[in-house]
């Protein structure tokens, strides 16, 4: 019935509230009483612009408090709904594509599987490596906040809560500050990507995980061994009771004829009618119809990709390839207005650093023409200092020109009187040997007298004896004869014991004295120049120096072909691979051993035999359909 008809008449008029969860919105409508879920899911496809339709559900919680699907060809109230008011549902995806590059055509449905994708991810849903972990995390924050800008950004703004999961965050010693700074690094290198572009990357990445678009449900086998059954887009997967990453069988719906439910056991027949039956059991009949409904579901999408599309969704690929171009070249248009803008801007901050340069040169030339000036002033005041010093010095000189003249004149002087004076020496010495001589002379001559005289006085006593003699013989005649003998000897005395005084004696005393000694040194005035002041000629130029002009560089131009999107993206792998070694690397020192979990250690094993989904699947699905129902029964 179509859906404007619920609003005719009076069974209009009854209705109930419903209030429908998406991820990042919620929605509220009253919804006729009649409506079954097709009314329902169509009214929020219409709301939200959703034309992808057949990938999503409408999903709630029973009375038994099991998930469930609501049906699309069944009256919502007469369905196991909440009794609540508004009745919730959740708008979720309910299966999942084979490739998202390739089928996800509208941005909004990329949008609704990346949030989901991320919730399942954040919730440990989806088990995700560490590094791939950092990875999508910064996809998810360039999807959030568009190009990183160093300018804006602050530390801190990203909560690890809502990028990693917490399983990777315990499972390492390291803080918040050093996740998002790892985090930040990619971040940076996703500038340019629009919001839809950062989140189809963030699919393309989370399809490869080993859990993406599996729903687990718990089985036995007839030998009641516990195991997990894995609905996928490409088919079933068995797996491990602790092992939900690495399947042990798989059967692909190429090869699954028919599906049937009967309360806990679930058939499915094989193309191949030689092969037996693939049996199993569950642990109710309401999970049994969940896996009947998802298997219909997912097998009629593996077989409805491999046919032509339909018109409309042919229709719809036409318009996203002409959005995508549009968009494309808006964003080359941006991308080249961008560049010019930057090429201004960096241009103009090339300008502003030549102006602060050229000024701060300015400053310094201003700051050395002060400095110049002031030692130019000083210079003149050390010039005038140096004038009076020198006119100081002239008279200085002057006054010892004077002086030196009167010493050169009592100089002269004291050199005449000094001739004078040793001609004096020489006569007075050569009067002194003469007085030598004559005393020598002299004495010789006492000396001679002196024994004369002895010689006298002998004959005078002889003389006397005679006289006695004769005077005893002539009494008057003896004393005639004693006077005559008294003044001889009288005479002969006086000239023995006085000498005559020594000629020029008095030639000695008159040139004993002398004006200016011989050999005396002449005090003359104080000549010597203070040197402790040096002036130094100072320049007064100061030499600046200037940037050098830079070259402006070509705007590049821009490629005219566009790579191949595969190609692209191969090359964007094994950057991205490489980027992942080198995180893992660098954190794997900081891992605390004692957290890992089972997965972990599959995911490890995994990494040193070079296994991935896609080769892990291709082995399980290796043999017949036989050999495999056989290896299910004997798990």
């Amino acid at each position: 019935m179509p859906l404007k008809d619920l609003f005719r008449g009076k069974s209009a008029s009854k209705s109930f509230p419903v209030k429908i969860l998406t991820l990042d919105a919620e929605l509220e409508f009253n919804l006729p009483w009649k409506a079954n879920g097709r009314d329902l899911f169509d009214l929020v496809g219409r709301t939200i612009g959703l034309r992808e339709t057949w990938y999503f559900g409408l999903q709630f919680e029973d009375s038994k408090n099991y998930i469930a699907w609501l049906k699309m060809d069944k009256r919502v109230q007469d369905q196991d709904i909440p009794k609540m008011s508004p009745v919730p549902f959740w708008f979720l995806a309910k299966f999942y594509p084979e490739d998202v590059s390739e089928e996800l055509v509208q941005e909004v449905t990329q949008h609704l599987f990346f949030l989901q994708v991320k919730q399942s991810i954040l919730n440990m849903d989806i088990y995700c490596p560490p590094e791939m972990s950092v990875l999508l995390a910064s996809y998810a924050v360039q999807a959030k906040f568009g190009d990183y800008d160093q300018a804006t950004y602050q530390a801190g703004s990203l909560s690890m809560e809502e990028l990693l999961p917490q399983r990777v965050i315990s499972q390492y010693q390291m803080t918040p500050e050093m996740w998002e700074e790892r985090i930040r690094i990619w971040y940076a290198d996703h500038r340019g990507m629009t919001r839809d572009e950062a989140e189809m990357e963030y699919l393309k990445i989370s399809q490869d995980l080993g859990m993406y678009g599996v729903n687990y449900f718990k089985i036995t086998n007839k030998k009641q061994t516990e195991l997990w059954l894995g609905v996928t887009a490409l088919g079933l997967n068995v797996y491990e009771s602790e092992n939900k990453l690495e399947p042990k069988i798989s059967f692909p719906w190429s090869e699954i004829r028919n599906i049937s439910v009967d309360d806990k056991k679930f058939t499915i027949r094989p193309t191949d009618k030689t092969a037996p039956n693939f049996v199993f059991f569950s642990k109710n009949s309401r999970m049994n119809k969940l896996i009947l409904d998802l298997s219909i579901g997912n097998h009629d999408l593996f077989k409805r990709r491999r046919k032509p599309d339909s018109i409309e969704v042919q229709q719809m690929k036409a318009a996203a390839r002409e959005e995508k171009l549009r968009r494309q070249i808006e964003k080359d248009k941006l991308l080249r207005e961008k560049q010019l803008r930057e090429e201004a801007e960096r241009q103009k901050a090339e300008l502003e650093q030549r102006l602060l340069q050229y000024q701060e040169e300015m400053r310094a030339a201003n700051e050395a023409l002060r400095r110049s000036e002031e030692t130019a002033e000083l210079l003149v005041e050390k010039s005038r200092i140096a004038e009076e010093e020198t006119i100081l010095l002239t008279q200085k000189a002057s006054e010892a020109e004077q002086e030196c003249h009167r010493a050169h004149l009592l100089s002269a002087k004291s050199q005449e009187d000094k001739l004078i004076l040793e001609q004096k020496v020489r006569e007075a010495e050569l009067l002194v040997s003469t007085l030598v001589s004559e005393g020598e002379r002299r004495a010789t001559e006492a000396d001679r007298l002196q024994q004369e005289l002895l010689r006298a006085m002998t004959s005078e006593k002889q003389a006397k004896d005679k006289l006695t003699t004769f005077v005893k013989n002539i009494n008057s005649s003896f004393s005639h004869s004693a006077a005559n003998s008294s003044v001889l000897n009288t005479s002969v005395f006086n000239s023995s014991t006085h000498l005559p005084p020594p000629p020029y004696s008095h030639s000695l005393t008159r040139g004993s004295t002398c004006d200016v000694p011989v050999g005396s040194a002449v005090d003359l005035p104080d000549l010597t120049l203070d040197s402790s002041e040096v002036l130094v000629p100072t320049d007064g130029t100061h030499e600046l120096t200037s940037m050098e002009l830079l070259s402006d560089t070509d705007i590049e131009q821009l490629s005219l072909e566009i790579e191949k999107e595969r190609g692209e993206y191969l090359e964007r792998s094994r950057h991205l691979q490489q980027q992942l070694r080198q995180l893992k690397s660098e954190i794997e020192v900081l891992k605390v051993e004692e957290n890992n979990s089972v997965l972990d250690e599959v995911y490890l094993e995994q990494l040193r035999t070079g296994e991935t989904k896609y080769s892990t699947l291709r082995r399980t699905r290796s043999g017949n359909t036989r050999t495999r129902v056989a290896f299910f029964e004997e798990l």
